[in-house]
């Protein structure tokens, strides 16, 4: 009696660097049990989300900067749209404050590029059974980060944000509409748009002008 083959693990890259998606496709080349295939391929947000929608990927392996947003914007992005789908950072940059990011916006893993290559294909096993791929020490740090956060009070939210949704709310403390930041910032209004929805979700406030004021208070001098 034949043994019917195994359907392959959907996996959709997200990077910028082209060079770098094709060294992980050729990890995934060899054939590995269960079989890996990449499905897709995408170098930016928008792209990365409508590949998404499109492929119907099973994992997607995403990186944290993008040329029109960041890999938590995609990945709030896609498990609201698509939340069986498990997603992976796998980023150049470690630090408890990205890997706290990661975790919040609902990653399911958060690997750096150095990882070598069974480690890889291990991982996307792993994380596509339904298991999280975070070791013990990244673990520890990030829950001494939300406990440290939850004590420091509602000002403390602020510690939540992103770099970019900073430079963000920076600029609409300063009174810049979407279309001024992003110009600024050298982003569409639509991008600029995401992350304040970030923002507010994090602030626990609704409109612009509480975020704005959250800011000031902590940041901007009294003159």
């Amino acid at each position: 009696m034949t043994v019917a083959a195994r359907a392959p693990l959907r996996v959709l890259l997200i990077d910028d660097s082209e060079i770098f998606r094709r060294g992980v496709r050729a990890v995934f080349g060899p054939p590995v049990e269960p079989p890996i295939q990449v499905v897709g391929e995408a170098g930016t947000v928008a792209a990365g989300l409508a590949a998404c929608l499109r492929l119907k990927p099973e994992v997607v392996l995403l990186d944290i900067r993008l040329p029109d947003g960041d890999g938590f914007q995609v990945c709030r992005q896609i498990l609201a749209r698509r939340p069986d789908t498990r997603v992976v950072m796998l980023t150049a940059h470690a630090n408890d404050d990205l890997i706290y990011d990661a975790v919040t916006a609902g990653a399911h893993g958060y690997l750096q590029k150095e990882i070598d290559a069974a480690s890889l294909i291990q991982a996307v096993r792993d994380v596509a059974a339904g298991r999280s791929i975070l070791d013990p020490e990244a673990t520890a740090r990030v829950l001494r980060l939300l406990r440290n956060r939850r004590e420091g009070g509602a000002e403390s939210n602020l510690s939540l944000l992103s770099v970019q949704e900073r430079r963000v709310l920076a600029l609409v403390a300063e009174g810049m509409t979407n279309k001024q930041a992003g110009e600024r910032l050298r982003l569409s209004e639509n991008t600029v748009k995401n992350y304040l929805v970030s923002v507010f979700e994090k602030l626990h406030v609704k409109r612009r002008a509480q975020a704005a004021a959250i800011f000031v208070q902590r940041f901007v001098p009294e003159k």
